[in-house]
């Protein structure tokens, strides 16, 4: 008997698949806060080892949705790195958790545990700091800069221990590192969701921003209230909140309407973000100059250094970029000529040598004959074929260096021919001219192949700064050439 899928039987859903997505992720959440109460209440002595294994689930909790949500799609990037963060915060519960039952509070296991409540923040923040698709040297600066801020993290928190056997002016230094790095989570997911256009990204900064608000309030209340306060209390229900509504935030449907902010707040934010990072640093830098002033002036180093080498590789990205986009608007893509603009711009570079030199310039304006016969017979395609064959003939003739060789428009080429004689201009369009007929390329045409006509025009000495009198004399020779019945060249000098 075949299997039916409930929508083909007809059977209606279980009463769990009844509820919404978004009602499953506000339930679970309630459901274990009210079982971790529950079981403290009656967990009498060993309440403490209740909470430990609750505030150990909650976060990983949260990553496995977090998880869940990166295979979703959408932004899988920070979805991966907010479940790493996740992973690191339940290692550091779970050292503890650990020290309680077998170790009896070994302070190496809370050192490296309170360690890993920090280093929790370093996939978020790189996270939150790293535009995205950014090439490959760019990223491995900033991991590099994010594993500088790790090993701060590291040699603060092994120097001063665990927070149960260190001085209170120690305490109060860790508690300050908790502080700073909470804060700047908040402060970037915030920036970051009020300039997401993407609608994906859009929900996990949000998703982000409400969680790091929830865990800074969390943090503080429980480190600056009640940090002498040993766990199996209440104020280990607040503990794992923030997890669980991480968790319901990554279950839960996104989408809607986004509010695209201002495309200059948009801009602000990516040129800004990658500041977050060496800014991160500077501060933890900051924060250890009494106690490990080595290593503060190392991570200050290290935060110029990194944001100096990023600086330096995108603009020089940029100025490639710049280039390239520079070339192209001087290129014809069909025939890989220079296009008109650059044939002006060439033009008056070469007047105005011509002028400083006292030598002559020569133009020749090419055109290739009975072109639109051809187009109409043939197709545009070939047409588009016939003219790329003709440029690379001419380009292939102008051997010197300052000959420039350009696509004037439509079948028209133009060649500008600086430091030559009128013999010589007219040497190099015959030159050209048999090139183009040695192709022996089909042709509708009288000829039955593709020929050109050229028009040059020549002037020895150039006195002003016009070169209409230049163009006219090509376009004046360029004609007669036709006008006699194209397929040769003609020659004009041009009126000084």
């Amino acid at each position: 008997m075949p299997i039916q899928s409930q929508e083909d039987s007809g059977a209606a859903p279980g009463p769990w698949q009844a509820f919404p997505m978004r009602l499953q992720a506000a339930f679970l959440p309630l459901l274990f806060v009210v079982l971790h109460g529950a079981l403290l209440i009656v967990g009498g002595r060993h309440a403490w080892l209740v909470s430990l294994i609750f505030l150990t689930l909650a976060p990983l909790m949260a990553g496995a949705a977090c998880l869940y949500r990166a295979r979703q799609g959408g932004f899988a990037r920070g979805w991966l790195a907010l479940a790493i963060a996740m992973l690191l915060w339940a290692g550091g519960m779970a050292g503890n958790l650990f020290s309680g039952i077998v170790l009896d509070s070994w302070s190496g296991v809370g050192a490296l545990s309170m360690l890993l409540f920090i280093l929790y923040g370093v996939p978020i923040i790189l996270v939150l700091a790293v535009p995205e698709r950014e090439p490959w040297p760019v990223r491995l600066i900033d991991a590099a800069l994010a594993l500088a801020l790790g090993y701060l993290f590291f040699r603060h928190t092994f120097a001063l221990a665990s927070m149960a056997d260190t001085s209170a002016a120690n305490v109060v230094s860790l508690r300050l590192m908790f502080d700073i790095e909470n804060l700047y989570i908040v402060l970037f997911a915030l920036i970051r969701f009020h300039a997401s256009a993407n609608s994906a990204q859009r929900a996990f900064f949000g998703s982000l921003a409400i969680y790091a608000l929830l865990y800074l309030a969390t943090a503080a209340f429980i480190n600056h209230l009640h940090s002498d306060v040993y766990y199996g209390q209440w104020p280990d229900l607040a503990i794992g909140l923030p997890f669980l509504i991480l968790a319901g935030l990554a279950l839960a449907e996104s989408g809607g309407a986004v509010s695209r902010a201002s495309r200059g707040f948009e801009q602000v934010v990516r040129a800004g973000g990658p500041l977050m990072l060496p800014a991160t640093l500077l501060t933890v830098s900051a924060v250890l100059v009494r106690t490990h002033p080595l290593h503060a002036i190392a991570g200050c180093a290290a935060a110029i250094l990194g944001y100096g080498l990023r600086t330096i590789w995108v603009q020089v990205r940029h100025l490639d970029v710049h280039d390239r986009l520079e070339r192209l608007t001087l290129v014809d893509p069909l025939t890989g000529l220079g296009n008109r603009r650059q044939f002006d711009d060439s033009l008056r570079r070469e007047w105005a040598r011509a002028r400083r030199t006292g030598q002559g310039v020569a133009l020749l304006m090419i055109d290739v004959d009975h072109f639109k016969m051809l187009n109409d017979a043939y197709g545009h395609p070939v047409g588009d074929r016939r003219l790329h064959e003709v440029a690379e003939a001419l380009a292939g003739c102008a051997t010197r260096g300052a000959d420039i060789v350009v696509r004037y428009g439509g079948e028209e080429f133009a060649a500008i021919v600086p430091a030559v004689t009128p013999e010589q201009a007219t040497l190099l369009a015959e030159v050209m001219r048999i090139a183009v007929e040695r192709l022996d390329l089909p042709s509708p045409a009288p000829a039955g192949r593709v020929t050109v006509s050229i028009g040059v025009g020549h002037i020895d000495h150039v006195a002003g700064d016009d070169v209409a009198a230049l163009t006219a004399a090509a376009d004046a020779a360029l004609y007669e050439a036709k006008q006699r019945g194209r397929n040769r060249t003609m020659a004009h000098a041009a009126a000084r």
